[in-house]
């Protein structure tokens, strides 16, 4: 069991994660020994890890040939082929500019031999299976343990004809490139052939073979059962190295920026073509591997570039940003120019005409380690695309127009996507289309254009698709008066016609004449390629005009009324026009300085009346709030009003002693506007409106400190704060009495008021206590408090001629410290962490310094009543 388990543990490694690519080619040797036969010699070209061992390097594999008809195997399969080559390839020198290069190596082993097929119409497929590739491939999912297959496809007699014969193309073996993450890079995947036929190559889908429980596959499957490999999104086998890197459908060359680093099965098709029709294809396919640790200074720009609506054009370095670039060089190939160049990293430049253009450029110029790129650069600014549509009806024809100008070339090229999302067939490539929608609403129509020098552009617009043509009229109701002709109008595209005739010019144009004698309803009909609309417009007819100006009235001098005439006409004129804002509208408004008639004439088309109506402007009742003024904060002020009328009223009143006369105290405690509404009866209906403005200046708040204890012989500085000047009282033992912050030196208890004050006079009051102890400086603390009554409620110390108070601490029994405080006036309330301590003693400490500088320290004992 130990031998059977030793066995099993150890043979994985022999044959996973080591196959890197590969690919099977056939070559034509001629007829063979049976009659309507052909002889062959199989290729089968493996890639794989330079560090495959024992187990993973077998001397023959079985390559499988199936019918492409029906996949069933041919005569003799699977054929044996024998190791014929065994050779390592690595990249022994990179370039001395590629920085942190990575080893890149790879073991090449080819095996062969010889076959014969009969001659077949579809031909044959061969098959080599294997597993497995190396582990973490970067574009699948899973990437473990991936097991491969290779094919290619041998010719029938459908495309070589019952004589003809082909030996397939073989690609070449040039994979020795380091490739460096998110860098440009170019890796050649072309091919050769003895043929000379026609080569194209693309992107696909490389395939699983193979698997864990058998590795090695004696008798491969049919192409038919082969799966295509799980590739990582946003990879794909048409895209695997995603979408910055391409591959040349000519030559076979993958180009582009390199994705992250890691490693990538990268699938070529290569297809042979033979006459017009395609011969045979094979696909080749080989674990990329990209190096996220070098880094190279690279220059990459694309093909080439255009601009199609100016002269500029900004430029980038398409390959991404590296330390390793030190300088740009631009050359914006200007001929007979020495100023078309830049050093900036993205340079705008301004080309001086249209044309084409070579511009380069260079990074690292003058260094050892340098890079180039260039680009065609076409100028063809004045390329204007657009179009527009004619019809709106479902099941008709919209006919579509491209309206596109360009100054330089001819438009070239159209695509139209209609966007009917009831059909996949809504496209075009004519320049004038049409298309029939089946559905209505709203259709975005996209249309790309181009021209002849390489402009594109997209136009998309919304195109309304509706059961009926619209008909669009200005108006749906109208007056005339019976001796008048009007003009009735529409708008839309198609055929119109118009009824009744009677009384009409032009019944059939979109805009006809109509004399009515009554009034009468007139339809309109839109025709739009048998697609039809109707509408209609009611023509009201007057024998004539019906008008009241309005009533007499009086306004307030300085106002505007809106003047407003009943009746049925449709156009008014106003005077006189100087006081109205217009004259010719229904309800002008009219601003008169003095007493006004306006005169008015209403009309409907020839038919007309007039009327007056007189607007008497009366001044507003006179109010007069008085002059503003200042007062300190809870001062008054006396108002002083007058008023030209019959009552008024004040508002704000509640700070007015008197609310009900023209001369109140006013003592707000802010600045408070106060207005005067004065009313009359002499016409005017608004009161006149004054206002006076009581100023509060700020509240003084006055501070001549904290009451103190000292001791005798000890100088206080007393410090107040509030105006900016001040009066201390009684001057007594003051230094000065007239600044903020005199000296005291008291040889007995005195009180201090301070009076501050600012320019105004303004002031507040302040007092200070000055307790003087005949005792050398010291820190006194009581021996017992109770917190739970109204007085003695906190425990604190009482510093005498004490300058600083460095500490005061309490302690429990157990020597937990319950209370501590660097301020004088703090103190304990009986409580630790919130919660009442119990009655009984506690040790109490407090240091100090004096105004001398000496340190003072004091300990003590207190009891804690409850």
């Amino acid at each position: 069991m130990l031998g059977c388990l030793f066995v099993f543990c150890f043979s994985t490694p022999l044959w996973a994660r080591h196959i890197k690519g590969g690919e099977i080619y056939y070559t034509y040797l001629g007829p063979g020994s049976s009659p309507n036969s052909d002889k062959f010699s199989l290729t089968l070209r493996l890639f794989i890890s330079c560090q495959s061992v024992q187990g993973q390097l077998e001397t023959t594999v079985n390559i499988g040939v199936f019918d492409n008809s029906d996949g069933s195997p041919a005569p003799g399969s699977p054929f044996t082929a024998t190791l014929t080559s065994d050779q390592f390839i690595q990249l022994s020198k990179p370039s001395p500019c590629i920085i942190n290069p990575s080893p890149v190596c790879y073991r090449v082993r080819i095996f062969t031999t010889t076959i014969e097929l009969p001659k077949t119409p579809q031909g044959w497929t061969a098959v080599f299976q294997r597993c497995c590739r190396i582990d973490d491939i970067s574009n699948l999912s899973p990437n473990f343990n991936i097991g491969a297959s290779y094919m290619c496809q041998i010719h029938g007699t459908n495309t070589v004809g019952p004589t003809g014969t082909n030996s397939d193309p073989q690609f070449l073996v040039k994979d020795t490139v380091l490739i460096c993450q998110h860098r440009p890079f170019t890796l050649n995947f072309g091919a050769t052939d003895d043929d000379h036929d026609s080569l194209s190559f693309s992107f696909t889908s490389g395939y699983l073979g193979g698997s864990t429980n058998q590795p090695i596959v004696a008798n491969p499957s049919s192409p038919f059962q082969i799966e295509p490999l799980p590739y990582r999104i946003p990879f794909s086998g048409e895209q695997p190295l995603g979408p910055d890197v391409t591959i040349d459908p000519k030559t076979g060359v993958i180009s582009g920026i390199a994705p992250a680093g890691g490693d990538y099965v990268v699938c070529v098709l290569l297809q042979e073509w033979r006459n017009g029709k395609v011969l045979t294809q094979k696909p080749k396919d080989f674990i990329i591997h990209v190096d996220d640790k070098c880094d190279f200074a690279a220059a990459d720009l694309k093909p080439s570039y255009i601009t199609c609506d100016g002269f500029s054009y900004s430029f980038h370095n398409e390959a991404p940003s590296s330390p390793l670039i030190h300088s740009y060089f631009w050359d914006f190939g200007i001929p007979g120019s020495l100023t078309d160049t830049s050093n900036n990293k993205t340079p705008t430049y301004t080309f001086p005409d249209s044309g084409t253009y070579k511009v380069k450029l260079y990074v690292n110029k003058g260094e050892v380690c340098s890079d180039s790129a260039q680009t065609l650069m076409k100028v063809y600014p004045g390329f204007f695309p657009g179009f527009q549509s004619i019809g709106t009806c479902v099941y008709h024809p919209i006919q579509f127009s491209d309206t596109t100008k360009t100054k330089y070339g001819v438009v070239s090229s159209w695509h139209w996507n209609f966007g009917d999302p009831t059909s996949t067939t809504d496209t075009s490539s004519l320049r004038n289309p049409s298309w029939q929608y089946s559905d209505t609403g709203t259709k975005q129509v996209t249309f790309i254009v181009s021209n002849s020098e390489g402009c594109l552009d997209t136009v998309v617009q919304n195109v309304q698709v509706l059961a009926k043509p619209p008909i669009i009229l200005p108006f749906s109701d109208t007056l005339i008066c019976n001796i008048d002709t009007l003009q009735l109008k529409a708008n839309g595209t198609g055929d119109f016609s118009w009824t009744p005739t009677a009384s009409m010019l032009l019944a059939n144009t979109e805009n006809p004449l109509v004399y009515p004698k009554t009034t009468t309803t007139y339809t309109v009909t839109l025709n739009q390629g048998g697609c039809v609309n109707t509408d209609s417009i009611l023509v009201r007819v007057v024998d004539y005009v019906t008008l009241y100006p309005g009533n007499d009235s009086t306004i307030c001098l300085g106002d505007t009324i809106a003047l407003n005439p009943s009746g049925d006409g449709l156009y008014f004129v106003w005077s006189p026009a100087s006081t109205l804002n217009s004259p010719t509208l229904k309800n002008p408004l009219a601003s008169p300085t003095s007493k006004t008639t306006y005169h008015v004439v209403a009309s409907i088309g020839k038919c007309n009346a007039s009327g007056n109506v007189t607007i008497s402007p009366i001044p507003y009742p006179g109010s007069f709030a008085g002059a503003d003024t200042t007062i300190c904060y809870a001062d008054t002020a006396q108002l002083n009003a007058s008023m030209k009328g019959i009552r008024f009223v004040w508002n704000p009143s509640t700070s007015l002693s008197n609310p009900s006369i023209l001369d109140p105290l006013a003592f707000p405690l802010s600045t408070t506007v106060y207005n005067l509404y004065v009313y009359d009866t002499l016409g005017c209906p608004k009161p006149g409106i004054s206002s006076v403005t009581v100023k509060v200046k700020p509240k003084i708040n006055a501070f001549a400190g904290n009451d103190t204890s000292i001791v005798i012989g000890q100088p206080l500085n007393l410090s107040g704060s509030g105006a900016p000047f001040f009066a201390w009282s009684p001057p007594t033992y003051l230094n000065q009495n007239d600044i903020a912050n005199p000296v005291a030196n008291p040889t007995e208890n005195i009180s201090y008021i301070m009076k501050t004050y600012d320019e105004a006079g303004c002031f507040a009051l302040d007092t200070i206590n000055v307790k003087v102890f005949k005792t050398a400086p010291d820190i006194f603390v009581p021996n017992a408090f109770t917190p739970d009554k109204n007085i003695n409620r906190l425990f604190r110390p009482i510093p005498v001629g004490i300058s600083t108070l460095i500490y005061f601490r309490i302690y429990n029994r157990y020597g937990e410290l319950v209370f501590s405080t660097s301020r004088t006036g703090d103190g304990w309330d009986g409580t630790l962490n919130g919660k009442p301590q119990d009655s009984g003693g506690f040790v109490w400490m407090a240091q100090g310094v004096d105004y001398t500088g000496k340190v003072i320290t004091r300990k003590g004992t207190m009891v804690l009543i409850r």
